[in-house]
């Protein structure tokens, strides 16, 4: 019951001195927003990237030459790059080898493309997969008209190609794409299939790319790239069950080890990563940005906690004699104590939620300007309201425990 009186007479003294509440509520705010608002807005990016990083599928690995993506050094750059190229060859060894594993697909990727259709021509942007019939399972990205490449296909290197989502937009807007043929640099394709929609927010290519038959592509394009360099195939490995990803990826591991002649304590010359290891890398480049933007939120509360540690001097010396008549009418020091914290704590949390609120919004200003999805971290709302109440309790204490001490007699006579 005194819990619900000191309430009532803690927020009576806020709402009595409104323009100083409210100056004071300014460092709260400022502090509590800028953690809320950084945090939010790697939240937003963050469920985002993590969305479009899963690719693979939940059983599903890729075995490259390359990194799996993240910041890495010019001596790992030049190491990798010194790698032998993964091939066709080690994708065939794994499908016939590794008992545990379930569909082996191989790609090999060009970019800088342009694809015509009697007088329709989409841009030159267009990224060439050469793939084998495992793409769509591999890498959940599903055929929607029409059929797949085949075993067939790839066999005989037929000219057949399965169209993006937005290349059949772009070059086939009102008719049926199927069986009509196209040109890509002079050469003819059938279109046999299109890909179901997939939107990128980060202004991806999922949509923006055409599949044809990895042997095909390799008649083409040939083993080097538009720079010189020889190719590599990506090699995509699904696990007959969830259960036994990590077995697969072991067994695939040693098999690799073993068609590149490594020796035991030498070092794998190729990645192999799945949708967790490569979200998992993301996740370790923006904790610096998490911990930098913490700090400069925790340095902002506590300079406001020390302005309102100021204010409460001020307030309490204002209300000598009010802390003198109350003490004179059976008021304990305990009772004292507890009505100046509950208002440094109650001041706190109203401007705790109101950055809160600014936060959330100026967070979600990133989905508003581009295609992420909004998001709102709540646990980050629970840890702002948690340190403003641990700010008002900490920086309320001195001058609740000054007023507390008051003598009785000295607090009624001062003016």
């Amino acid at each position: 019951m005194y819990i619900i009186e000191a309430l009532k007479m803690a927020i009576s003294a806020i709402r009595a001195h409104k323009l100083r509440s409210s100056l004071t509520l300014v460092g709260i705010i400022a502090g509590v927003a800028s953690i809320i608002a950084v945090m939010t807005g790697i939240s937003v990016i963050q469920t985002t990237i993590e969305k479009e990083m899963s690719v693979l599928g939940t059983q599903t690995f890729q075995v490259q030459k390359w990194a799996a993506g993240g910041p890495i050094s010019e001596e790992e750059m030049r190491k990798i790059m010194a790698r032998r190229p993964t091939t066709v060859e080690h994708a065939n060894a794994i499908r016939e080898r590794v008992k545990t594993a379930d569909l082996v697909g191989a790609e090999l990727w060009s970019f800088g493309h342009q694809a015509r259709y009697k007088d329709i021509e989409t841009n030159q942007n267009l990224t060439i997969c050469g793939g084998t019939p495992e793409y769509p399972e591999n890498n959940t990205h599903y055929v929607r008209l029409g059929r797949n490449l085949t075993n067939e296909d790839v066999k005989v290197g037929r000219s057949v190609v399965v169209l993006g989502h937005a290349v059949a937009e772009k070059m086939f807007p009102w008719i049926d794409p199927l069986q009509k043929t196209i040109k890509i640099k002079g050469r003819k394709f059938v279109v046999i299939g299109v890909l179901e929609g997939k939107k990128s927010a980060l202004g991806g290519n999922f949509d923006n790319y055409m599949i044809i038959p990895i042997s095909k592509f390799q008649t083409i394009y040939g083993d080097r790239d538009n720079f010189g360099r020889e190719r590599s195939v990506n090699i995509t490995v699904r696990a007959a069950r969830p259960e036994l990803l990590n077995d697969c990826i072991a067994e695939t591991r040693a098999l690799m080890r073993n068609l590149r002649g490594l020796k035991p304590g030498q070092e794998d010359d190729f990645t192999i990563f799945t949708n967790d290891s490569q979200i998992k890398t993301f996740n370790q480049v923006t904790s610096g940005i998490k911990v930098g933007s913490f700090v400069i939120g925790i340095v902002a509360l506590v300079v406001a906690g020390i302005g309102i540690m100021n204010i409460m001097f001020v307030s309490v010396t204002e209300r000598t004699q009010e802390i003198g008549i109350r003490k004179s009418l059976g008021a304990k020091k305990k009772n004292i104590l507890m009505q100046f914290l509950l208002e440094a704590m109650i001041l706190c949390n109203i401007g705790g939620i109101i950055g809160v609120m600014v936060g959330f919004g100026l967070g979600n200003v990133v989905s508003i300007l581009t295609s992420f999805s909004a998001n709102v971290p709540l646990v980050w709302a629970v840890v702002g309201l948690i340190f403003c109440t641990a700010v008002g309790l900490v920086f309320g204490f001195w001058p609740a425990l000054k007023a507390a001490r008051m003598d009785p007699i000295v607090a009624l006579r001062y003016e």
